[in-house]
């Protein structure tokens, strides 16, 4: 996906072709290879069982993304999303009951439709205001740029890294590698600076940054060692990658 945000329009679209088609390929393969139908499973009360478990990773879904409306729009936005997506759920709900009994729905779906663009010209007026900014962890600096050319100069280590509140890959490094006593130790010892770059809100200059490395993305972990260019690290972090820095 990251490349495809970087590349021509026509390369672009040949990266989204093959994605297509890579989910196109099972339901492919049962439609013209007749020993593979057979080995399907055949239709039962297993379908419904197996519908309502799936109920609940989307459920789980829902309330990962209501969590990350509260870090992008604070408590009011969470009230509104929150608000929106009961009624919708509602309308819904009606609508499968009206499907049940045969009866027409169509005014229904024009009521699903209706509080959808209600919800989204809420959300487009409401004055929503957004949490108070997190304190850094373990001492690291907000990101920027003249600061960090300032360390540059003075011949300083830094450790760059960009995240996201909804980059799971993010916050997974974070856990297992970042934020560890023994890396936090290790930098200490070698007088690594720390600074982080929060790209949850779309930061233009982070934007620039990033474009700068060949990046439309996060998570980007860079290493600038005393008077010498930045090296690029992995996107999947150890403990072992970042207590190596300070060898």
């Amino acid at each position: 996906m990251g490349a495809a945000l970087l590349l021509p329009a026509s390369l672009a679209l040949l990266i989204f072709a093959g994605l297509g088609l890579g989910l196109a390929l099972p339901f492919l393969a049962i439609a013209f290879i007749p020993p593979l139908r057979k080995r399907m499973p055949r239709p039962g009360a297993w379908m419904v069982r197996f519908r309502q478990w799936m109920a609940v990773p989307m459920a789980l879904t829902s309330l990962a993304l209501l969590w990350l409306l509260y870090q992008l729009a604070g408590f009011s936005g969470l009230l509104i999303g929150g608000a929106a997506a009961l009624i919708i759920l509602l309308r819904l709900f009606e609508l499968g009951r009206k499907q049940k009994s045969g009866a027409p729905h169509k005014m229904v779906v024009a009521a699903i439709l209706g509080v959808t663009v209600a919800a989204l010209l809420i959300m487009d007026k409401a004055a929503i205001v957004a949490p108070a900014p997190q304190p850094m962890k373990n001492g690291s600096m907000a990101f920027d740029e003249e600061r960090l050319a300032a360390l540059r100069a003075e011949g300083k280590a830094v450790f760059l890294y960009f995240t996201a509140d909804w980059c799971v890959t993010c916050k997974v490094n974070e856990n297992a590698a970042i934020d560890r006593t023994e890396t936090s130790a290790a930098f200490a010892k070698a007088g690594i600076r720390t600074m982080v770059g929060d790209y949850t809100r779309r930061d233009p200059d982070i934007t620039r940054f990033l474009a700068k490395h060949g990046r439309s993305g996060v998570p980007l972990y860079l290493y600038y060692p005393p008077n010498a260019d930045a090296r690029v690290l992995p996107q999947i972090l150890t403990v072992n990658d970042l207590t190596a820095l300070s060898e």
